[in-house]
């Protein structure tokens, strides 16, 4: 629930703040526990990954009884509660990790994974978002049996990458493999604020004196030439409402955010600011490398 909404039901609420130092340090214990049972891990974010425990020969190689050790274990060693989806198909291990929360497991055995796809909501899916979902509803799609029923080139001509992606899904196919390394793509900092501000010379200073240089602290650690392609700045308002803008600049900038400030401030339309942020998106490593000519 969006904190301005539980402030509205109820008025007296105590909002204390986050602890992200807290939550990074229990996130790197689970995912020593992880380590434990499989070196296939591919995280999400702090409280979720995939894990591939095709070749785990504990618990003599069950899935399910992988999932309920690893639960056991994040309960005793850190007090947390944890819920599992376990299936042989990557897109349905996380369906299934929301099927049973809190303090849950849910298990897709193979002999189940058609029936259990052909039932399955387009919006229970990964990456459907509400647009996305209003134009499958609006052509008659409201599960994966009404897309599995469907002529594969009408999905590719109506609903481009995301009806070949559904096809496939709807048909039981999801090759991808759980990826432990892979190339980070931008870097960012925000913060929500306990006060909201409204104006610019409030914006600015949060940029200057605090989003920036952790900004810098952090692009440094995962490029050391700093070599980027995009500046952008994030925006959330008081109605959580949510804009960003970004431009092409080739070095991070202090001064550029002025102006990206100043442009994505013209969307406020005098509406309070309950989060700001600043990203920047990083060049592909292959082109960061020095050329020689010979």
């Amino acid at each position: 629930m969006p904190t301005g909404k539980a402030l509205t039901l109820c008025p007296n609420l105590v909002v204390v703040p986050g602890r992200m130092q807290v939550y990074k340090q229990a996130s790197q214990h689970i995912r020593r526990i992880f380590s434990r049972y499989t070196s296939l891990i591919e995280p999400l974010s702090l409280d979720e990954a995939y894990l591939d425990v095709t070749d785990c020969q504990l618990y003599k190689g069950s899935a399910t009884l992988i999932a309920q050790a690893i639960r056991n274990d994040i309960f005793e060693e850190l007090n947390l509660t944890a819920s599992a989806g376990v299936a042989p198909l990557k897109f349905l291990a996380k369906v299934a990790s929301d099927l049973n929360k809190p303090n849950g497991q849910y298990v897709i055995p193979p002999s189940h994974v058609q029936q259990e796809i052909d039932r399955l909501p387009l919006e229970k899916i990964p990456g459907v978002g509400r647009v996305s979902l209003a134009k499958l509803h609006k052509a008659g799609l409201y599960t994966c049996l009404d897309v599995k029923n469907c002529d594969y080139r009408d999905l590719l001509l109506d609903f481009g990458r995301l009806g070949a992606s559904l096809w496939s899904k709807s048909h039981g196919i999801d090759e991808r493999p759980v990826v432990v390394e892979r190339e980070r793509k931008s870097v960012g900092v925000e913060t929500t604020l306990c006060q909201n501000i409204i104006t610019y010379e409030q914006c600015w200073q949060l940029i200057e004196t605090k989003l920036f240089p952790e900004l810098e602290i952090r692009l440094a650690k995962v490029s050391k030439e700093k070599s980027i392609l995009k500046q952008g700045v994030k925006l959330k308002f008081a109605d959580f409402k949510q804009t960003t803008i970004e431009h092409i600049h080739p070095e991070l900038d202090l001064n550029y955010f002025k102006v990206l400030l100043c442009d994505i401030l013209k969307r406020q339309k005098g509406r309070e600011i309950r989060l700001l942020g600043l990203n920047v998106m990083l060049k592909p490593e292959d082109d960061v490398q020095q050329l020689s000519f010979f």
